[in-house]
């Protein structure tokens, strides 16, 4: 269900920004930057929600912007996903095909990103290391029931739940930065 043109051309800029945004993130003042984040989230899906017909053309230049959007903030914040998924929204993807390309796209982004931090001296703490032993068959997991509930929204509804979604970060963003 990708869409391989989408995911290439979303993929290279968010590539190479979350790998400058990695670099970056260690001088950026994060509290404040993902309240603006948030601000910014909830002022876009107020706008989707007044304007429910808006669709950005899939041309290369649209997800490559996306792309930067989404991957640089990632590599400053580790928060990416919101800025993605506002973009594939706009294009109107069938739930299967949002939800493979958005999935595609996070691993070529956050691979770099997290080489990026690693290279920059970053590292975790030994618990989180053994923890990854139970967080990565909980995501899995969370994976697979995500993909149960989505199969229970019909399609004409799944770019109001994404709006709500986003809206629900926003909030969390600009109310609870940490």
């Amino acid at each position: 269900g990708i869409r391989w043109r989408l995911w290439l051309a979303f993929g290279i800029t968010g590539v190479l920004y979350s790998y400058l945004g990695a670099v970056l993130s260690v001088d950026a003042p994060e509290e404040l930057m993902k309240r603006v984040l948030g601000g910014f989230l909830l002022v876009y899906t107020a706008f989707l929600f007044a304007q429910k017909s808006f669709r950005l053309p899939a041309t290369t230049a649209i997800p490559g912007i996306g792309g930067a959007a989404s991957g640089f903030l990632a590599g400053i914040f580790g928060v990416g996903g919101a800025v993605r998924g506002a973009f594939l929204a706009t294009f109107d993807l069938e739930k299967a095909v949002y939800i493979a390309t958005s999935g595609a796209i996070a691993i070529v982004i956050d691979s770099v990103r997290i080489g990026a931090y690693l290279q920059g001296g970053t590292r975790l703490d030994s618990a989180l290391v053994w923890g990854m032993l139970l967080f990565i068959p909980a995501s899995l997991l969370g994976a697979e029931l995500a993909k149960r509930v989505v199969e229970r929204i019909p399609q004409e509804e799944f770019r109001l739940v994404i709006a709500v979604f986003l809206l629900l970060a926003g909030a969390k963003l600009l109310v609870w930065p940490g």
